[in-house]
């Protein structure tokens, strides 16, 4: 029991346990924002370098269909998603992407997919979603 005139050293002991917490310190040293690719924010443009297929984890079979992206803003390389039937034909090599977190637990992989964090949105300024329903064309350079 703590007796008179000890909140000091309890406040100080609180604040040096506090680092022992994964949590405390991957927020107060902003780890996640330095390890993202996407430095923190929600989306970002990249580059198509090629379009690849991804086996799934163990108990499913099946072949993913991702392109690897290299973003625009600091050149590192992803590997995004192309989500529903058909969506990787409407993504050639050399075009402009958007990709955001593809909205799995604490930012990791979802389901099945081995390390894809990311799913595709836009191509070339269009949605994807309107390109597979037919709704717009992909506009050619």
């Amino acid at each position: 029991m703590p007796g008179m005139f000890s909140a000091r050293r309890l406040r100080q002991n609180r604040k040096k346990q506090r680092w022992k917490e994964i949590s405390y310190r991957r927020r107060v040293l902003n780890l996640k924002k330095k390890s993202d690719p996407l430095e923190g924010a929600p989306q970002a443009r990249g580059i198509v370098l090629e379009k690849k297929f991804v086996e799934q984890k163990q108990p499913h079979s099946g072949l993913i269909k991702a392109v690897r992206v290299q973003l625009i803003k600091n050149g590192k390389q992803i590997t995004a998603f192309c989500p529903r039937d058909k969506a990787i034909q409407f993504i050639d090599e050399h075009d402009e992407v958007l990709v955001e977190g593809i909205g799995a637990s604490q930012g990791g992989a979802k389901g099945s997919m081995w390390g894809i964090k990311w799913k595709v949105v836009k191509v070339n300024g269009i949605a994807l979603e309107e390109l597979r329903t037919g709704r717009k064309q992909k506009p050619t350079r």
